[in-house]
């Protein structure tokens, strides 16, 4: 693969008029082809035969482990997520137990202790769980899986609901990065969203992860959010800053009430215009690259010593389901409700309603609920997207060889489609290959669109979320 090397006159460059004339929504491509394609009628033999596969063709690649925490104490309007909303730690017990059931059906495809690269909680809020619960559930992964000192054990925290101790407590049994939702530190924001969250508590979590030894800490923020102006997000924004995190999400706010029941609560005249996003958007990129972090792609920052920058400028940056990731492509062992997995060439989803997964279990099957067999041209173009939303731009003889095609013959369409977008000054495109330009950065997924295969004929039926 290429190594791509981004020098100071790479840096992405904000042009309003260009976002304002493109589509604007489309898939995030944490997987391609996007989840919407999975298929219902899909059940636990198609994984079990792909893991059989991989087994037998890479018995020794290492693996990523996502597990879904899907409980939360309170709601938060705008959030999008499978989650429970209970105060009951009574039910994290019983989800641990079939959490401990589906990995102990899962082990025998498994055939022995692999080496865990990547380790991810998330939710849900997985800090619903106390103490003694993440303890039991890391002992359940240290059964089957190896820890690495060169992993990357990741786990979203809620500074509202973490002590100090429980932080250390992460560290010591072998967490070393961390996400942190943040959103808006803004009262009236926070308000109209219902999660109340001060400065204080989110430092002293951030202090603590510091003292702990985690490698990594990341803040999550949310722009579009009800309430929300130019004015009332730059103390946010300082603020942020002033807890200097490793890295940071910037997330679009897909306002979807009919899809989302608790965004039913949002007052939608509160939710501000397309143009007033476009300000709070352009402040905070302009801002946080001044401000010495580095555009990493789509709506990610780090700073330049982050892993996660480092292996963007040496063509090795990853993107999963987790999002952005340091490592090579890993086969991804999902469990709990609702969470996706991906072993060569599927993907496999759990059944997302909590008594149907745990109905399942009691059955002593696998709860996948569904999937997707990736054909040999969806491969192709999966390593075509990842590569654009990682390295920012493409060799076409590294196709054509990798995959016997003619690139000009073969995406001849396509073709067409990106010499639009080089008059439109977002890539620069010759006979050899495609490179984004500063201003394409920011829509890359605009870029990925074109090779979207399902998009394009229209065999995609979801709303996705805007694009910048």
């Amino acid at each position: 693969m290429k190594i791509i090397t981004i020098h100071d006159h790479m840096l992405p460059v904000f042009d309003r008029q260009l976002i304002a004339s493109l589509p604007a929504s489309g898939p995030r491509y944490t997987s391609y082809p996007t989840a919407d394609r999975f298929d219902s009628s899909w059940s636990e033999q198609e994984y079990i035969s792909a893991l059989a596969t991989q087994q037998e063709n890479k018995p020794d690649k290492a693996l990523s482990l996502y597990i879904h925490i899907p409980f939360c104490n309170t709601i938060c309007y705008y959030c999008g997520c499978n989650k429970i909303i209970t105060k009951d730690k009574a039910r994290a017990d019983t989800y641990i137990q079939y959490l401990e059931r589906e990995l102990e059906l899962l082990a025998p495809h498994l055939k022995g202790r692999h080496q865990l690269a990547q380790l991810h909680f998330g939710g849900g809020t997985p800090t619903f769980l106390n103490d003694d619960q993440i303890e039991r559930v890391f002992a359940m992964i240290s059964k089957h899986f190896t820890l690495i000192p060169t992993g990357e054990y990741s786990i979203e925290i809620d500074p509202r609901k973490v002590s100090r101790d429980t932080v250390f407590h992460l560290g010591k049994l072998g967490f070393n990065r961390m996400s942190i939702g943040i959103q808006d530190f803004d009262p009236k924001v926070q308000q109209a969203v219902n999660r109340i969250q001060t400065e204080a508590e989110t430092r002293e979590v951030i202090d603590a992860a510091r003292e702990a030894g985690f490698k990594s800490i990341s803040v999550d923020l949310i722009y579009g959010l009800p309430h929300q102006s130019l004015d009332s997000i730059k103390p946010t924004i300082e603020t942020v800053l002033s807890l200097d995190p490793d890295r940071l999400a910037l997330y679009h706010y897909a306002h979807l009430p009919h899809i989302f029941k608790p965004q039913r609560r949002i007052d939608t005249d509160a939710v501000p215009d397309s143009e007033e996003k476009l300000d709070i958007l352009q402040y905070a990129v302009q801002t946080l690259t001044a401000r010495g972090y580095e555009f990493i792609g789509m709506d990610h920052f780090a700073k330049p010593t982050d892993e996660l920058t480092i292996a963007l400028h040496e063509g090795r940056l990853q993107r999963n389901f987790q999002g952005y990731s340091t490592h090579a492509d890993c086969d991804l062992i999902a469990i709990g409700v609702s969470s996706i997995g991906k072993i060569g060439s599927i993907y496999a989803q759990n059944e997302k309603d909590i008594d149907a997964y745990y109905a399942a279990l009691d059955a002593n099957r696998l709860p996948i609920m569904r999937g997707y067999q990736l054909t040999q041209d969806d491969i192709l173009r999966r390593q075509i997207i990842q590569d654009l939303m990682c390295r920012f731009s493409l060799d076409f003889s590294e196709y054509q060889e990798q995959f016997g095609i003619q690139f000009d013959e073969y995406f001849k369409q396509e073709l067409q489609d990106l010499n639009q977008m080089a008059q439109l000054e977002l890539l620069q495109l010759d006979a050899h290959s495609l490179t984004v330009s500063p201003k394409g950065r920011f829509l890359i997924r605009n870029i990925a669109m074109i090779f979207d295969y399902h998009l394009r004929h229209r065999e995609t039926k979801v709303r996705y979320s805007q694009t910048v």
